[in-house]
């Protein structure tokens, strides 16, 4: 019996120390990252806003065809774009930034980055993007998002150390249109799903002829009927009630 009450102690205690290590060192999840401002997913908000963002662009069609809507209804977006495009496509960033759009990093050759993270090789990929979007803007961006939403504590202490804000999107808005399921699917899934500081995820560069635009056309008026305003990340996160509350009265 002693023998086996020292064993039942000694296993308590082991489970005890366990539990209170787990407990020191949360799990680095969604929630973890959120809470230390390293990452925004979307944004807490009063105000009827929503940040509408397109990755892998720019492409000489299919994003002047977006500005154009996105200027029918005076909706200023975010663009995360591939920095071979913006090299390739010079223009075309230039003139999303013109008509009053954020230019952010998508790395330069859309990296899927798979854990573990090679360090040099992300440094290099956010660093060669930065070069192109000063080319055509002057200035370093304030944003990235991962390609595929990938990351790990690496890419999210390097891109915040570089001064890039690592972006996602709002679960509930990935409208998946990069698989071109439906023009009214894309607009429903937007339109069903809106909530204020939203962050909702397109594309303004696909493979095969895109449905973004044909939905952005319903999506756009219908939203702005309800009363809300398209804004771009970083004015979504100024908007912030955490933001709104540290402000002098």
């Amino acid at each position: 019996m002693k023998t086996s009450s020292k064993i039942m102690m000694t296993t308590l205690s082991l489970l005890l120390c366990f539990t209170n290590s787990a407990l020191g060192s949360p799990s680095k999840n969604r929630d973890y990252y959120e809470k230390r401002g390293d990452m925004i997913w979307e944004v807490h908000t009063n105000q009827k806003v929503i940040a509408l963002t397109f990755d892998d662009g720019p492409d000489p069609s299919e994003t002047d065809q977006i500005l154009k809507v996105l200027s029918q209804y005076h909706a200023k977006c975010t663009f995360f774009a591939i920095g071979k495009r913006i090299a390739a496509y010079p223009d075309v960033a230039k003139r999303v930034i013109s008509d009053g759009h954020e230019l952010a990093n998508h790395t330069y050759n859309h990296v899927y980055f798979r854990k573990p993270i090679n360090k040099a090789q992300f440094e290099r990929e956010l660093n060669l993007t930065e070069e192109e979007i000063i080319k055509v803007s002057g200035k370093h961006s304030a944003l990235f998002r991962p390609p595929g939403g990938m990351y790990d504590e690496t890419l999210v202490d390097i891109s915040n150390n570089m001064g890039l804000k690592p972006i996602l999107w709002s679960w509930h808005q990935d409208t998946r249109d990069w698989n071109r399921p439906g023009v009214q699917k894309i607009a429903n899934k937007v339109i069903r799903n809106a909530h204020n500081g939203d962050i909702v995820l397109f594309h303004d560069h696909v493979h095969g002829q895109s449905q973004t635009r044909e939905a952005l056309k319903i999506i756009l008026p219908e939203l702005e009927k309800q009363g809300y305003r398209f804004v771009t990340v970083s004015e979504l996160i100024k908007l912030s009630n955490t933001q709104q509350a540290g402000k002098p009265q």
